[in-house]
């Protein structure tokens, strides 16, 4: 069921663009204004609407383009470069009439990189994304042309998963992992939403003020539908927008030196499938790489469901790629910064790159997109007779998908047209799979605003 959002004020301005995007052609200019099917503005114009209205604590996606069917966004090109035209924009983006400085930072990441995916990555020749190798040069030329590279700088990048529909103490918890992670000069690089996307980077903030650290990183990556339902928080300094889930993914295990996941929903499980189906893959066998699980005391039993799930399908060696930790913060810090140390110098004994990771193996059932429609959610593999890291792959898609079904516009409108996705998996794992979905919905992690949760899925 779609929320019903209430309009607040708008207002209608024409800005210039702010940070790294440079002038455009007029083809590309055509390109955003288009609305033909190969036209790049519906794109702009969702996302640009959930950067906007990034105050408003909602995740359906659905909701807020009803609520604002009278915002637009148009590219100008003018002598001087372009400039955006707004009209009938959130006026929460807004200060006394002026933009805030980081929303329109935001903005014009978001046109830069839909730019470049479509003109350089999704229509040349140079990349064969139907290869892991164009797909992995495909997402390093993206974050490069971002300027989220850095050459310079040691490994200190810890990347943070988790819920965006979390209570207010699993939040503070983040929030005090992610100040103790700044204290030790480490970084933050998130799904760049709410919750447990933001909590961390507060913390860390906070922290390196503390510590007079003046470049400190608050990295964002995302893609168009999730972006369109969860804007990036406003501590993000460095967004970037990737042009799909499984590249963002990618992008995530190649710029991270370290990843902790916090209590969260199917998104988060569906992350945690994706990193440890990559990190079963036998040429990865000596590659380390820091994975540690926490949240406040009281969610040790969450953490136990998803361990318990995790051995049924992928077997006892699993807890080996893991760290659980609850209620101790310094000590999630500590054992991060232990861990990154020791990337650190394997990376440097390897001649590797510290800003990229090339020596990971990604299987291509990792880097494939999967697209949830009804049909392929229905003939996913979900049985333990074939290899762990195709469970594991398998697994994701179905997560993946009913995130789709969840909070991105095409899923939402897929379920209301045709009814829930139907997952099918053999009769114990099928049992595992309900506990640990029903599990979510029980403790509310479907959903941000509140509202009865409808599953947009049923078990067969």
């Amino acid at each position: 069921m779609t929320q019903t959002i209430q309009p607040r004020a708008t207002i209608s301005s024409i800005i210039s663009p702010e940070g790294s995007l440079e002038v455009l052609s007029q083809h590309e200019v055509n390109r955003l204004q288009s609305t033909s099917q190969n036209g790049l503005h519906d794109l702009l114009r969702r996302c640009a609407l959930a950067v906007l209205n990034c105050g408003r604590p909602t995740d359906d996606s659905v909701a807020i383009l009803e609520a604002y069917k009278d915002f637009d966004i148009e590219v100008l090109q003018q002598d001087r470069g372009i400039r955006l035209k707004l009209t009938n924009a959130p006026a929460e983006a807004f200060v006394d009439g002026q933009m805030i400085r980081g929303i329109r930072e935001h903005l014009s990441s978001i046109i830069r990189d839909i730019v470049y995916v479509y003109n350089e990555i999704q229509h040349h020749d140079r990349f064969d994304l139907s290869t892991g190798e164009g797909t992995t040069n495909a997402v390093f030329h993206i974050l490069r042309k971002a300027g989220t590279l850095k050459p310079g700088r040691d490994p200190s990048l810890v990347v943070c998963w988790g819920g965006h529909s979390i209570s207010r103490e699993e939040y503070e918890y983040s929030k005090d992992v992610g100040y103790h992670l700044g204290l030790r000069d480490l970084d933050i690089c998130t799904g760049c939403g709410p919750g447990a996307m933001k909590g961390p980077m507060k913390g860390a903030n906070v922290a390196h003020a503390k510590q007079r650290r003046k470049d400190g990183r608050y990295l964002g990556i995302s893609e168009p539908g999730i972006i369109a339902a969860e804007a990036p928080n406003p501590i993000v300094n460095e967004l970037v927008v990737m042009p799909d889930i499984e590249k963002r993914l990618e992008a995530f295990v190649r710029l991270g030196h370290g990843i902790i996941v916090f209590p969260g929903g199917v998104g988060t499980a569906e992350e945690i499938l994706y990193l440890l189906g990559i990190l079963l893959h036998p040429a990865n066998s000596e590659t380390p790489f820091p994975l540690i699980f926490t949240g406040p005391a009281d969610s040790a039993a969450y953490f136990q469901k998803i361990d318990e799930f995790l051995v049924y399908t992928l077997g006892e060696e699993i807890r080996q790629y893991y760290t659980i930790i609850t209620g101790d913060p310094v000590a999630v810090a500590r054992k991060m910064r232990e861990g990154i140390n020791t990337i650190k110098e394997f990376r440097r004994h390897q001649q590797d790159a510290f800003y990229y990771n090339w020596r990971l193996t990604i299987a291509r059932e990792f880097q494939a997109p999967f697209e949830p429609t009804h049909e392929a959610m229905r003939s996913l593999a979900l049985h333990r007779e074939q290899p762990k890291h195709e469970l594991a792959a398998n697994l994701r898609r179905a997560f993946s998908g009913i995130v789709a079904g969840n909070v991105k516009e095409q899923g939402i409108r897929a379920i209301e047209a045709h009814g829930p996705f139907v997952l099918t998996a053999e009769p114990l794992l099928m049992q595992r799979l309900d506990e640990l979905l029903s599990s979510f919905v029980a403790q509310g992690r479907m959903k941000l605003d509140g509202q009865p949760y409808t599953p947009c899925y049923v078990l067969k």
